[in-house]
């Protein structure tokens, strides 16, 4: 096998439209080309206005993943969960930015008081680990000049498919703690023949997965081309960008993927699987690492 230093990387990103994507559906050893509507996920940024000490500034208080919609309700909900304005508070929206590709990803809201609070204490509200960018494209970007590792090939990662459709059997026998409290998420990390090598639990999603990373981190397992991850549930932008992070190749989630999931594993050369139940699967990304299924034309 070739050296990654050897290896010349190109990757063409897929074109998404407005959560449509072509997709190749796996069904008892057969696959067809089908088309799926993804849930769109997009980063909002929370701004504050205010006076502070007489003078007038503008505090981002958080980049958080959504679906479009909504967006100044989220925004008030947000602010006020996290104790930020209390019940009586007047806001007022006072400017929405449009990025380059058309979506409203800022949204700055204006304290009619006047004074703004003290945000010293609040630094658990800034939310920046799943976005680093106002728009798809941006995040997406800084997701790859931040990568420290190239892109896997082709021939990494890959599995067969009747091995791919055992994992969820194989990570749900020992999810120990999900069989007693049936709560927690879960994230397991495979060889390509179908052998768990890992498994961690959480309550959060994101946090199962940091585990799981952390524990090949300290052994120095980094980067992991020639294994597949599988979650528990479905795949958002965060999770597909710890694993591109952790240079993971193969990506299954028994759920769904949202849109930038999606378009980020196909910008980074990721292999994306969701829908992993009984005997079937959607591939939405790389359908080249994965092995053995006989392919017809599905009018």
């Amino acid at each position: 096998m070739k050296a990654l230093s050897d290896v010349s990387l190109q990757t063409a990103p897929q074109s998404f439209n407005a959560g449509n994507v072509a997709i190749k559906k796996m069904s008892d050893g057969i696959s067809y080309e089908h088309h799926d509507m993804l849930a769109i996920e997009e980063p909002l940024e929370i701004r504050l206005s205010g006076n502070k000490k007489g003078e007038q500034v503008i505090s981002s208080i958080s980049v958080t993943m959504r679906t479009p919609g909504n967006d100044e309700e989220l925004a008030k909900g947000f602010l006020f969960t996290e104790g930020i304005i209390g019940h009586d508070t007047t806001l007022q929206k006072t400017e929405t930015f449009v990025c380059s590709e058309g979506r409203e990803n800022i949204i700055t809201l204006a304290l009619t008081s006047g004074q703004i609070p003290d945000l010293s204490g609040s630094e658990r509200n800034f939310y920046t680990t799943s976005s680093c960018g106002v728009c798809g494209k941006s995040s997406i970007a800084s997701i790859r000049t931040r990568q420290p590792f190239q892109l896997a090939t082709t021939d990494q990662g890959c599995i067969d498919s009747d091995v791919l459709l055992q994992l969820p059997a194989i990570m749900q026998s020992q999810q120990d703690l999900f069989s007693a409290t049936g709560g927690l998420h879960a994230c397991g990390l495979f060889n390509t023949h179908g052998a768990l090598l890992d498994l961690k639990e959480d309550v959060g999603r994101h946090n199962a997965l940091d585990k799981l990373i952390g524990k090949a981190f300290t052994a120095g397992l980094l980067p992991l081309r020639d294994h597949v991850l599988l979650l528990s549930g479905r795949a958002s932008f965060e999770l597909v960008q710890k694993a591109a992070m952790a240079g993971i190749a193969t990506i299954a989630a028994i759920g769904a993927p949202s849109s930038l999931a999606v378009e980020l594993a196909s910008e980074c050369n990721i292999t994306l699987v969701g829908f992993l139940r009984g005997r079937s699967f959607n591939i939405y990304t790389g359908a080249e690492r994965i092995k053995s299924y006989r392919h017809e034309n599905k009018n």
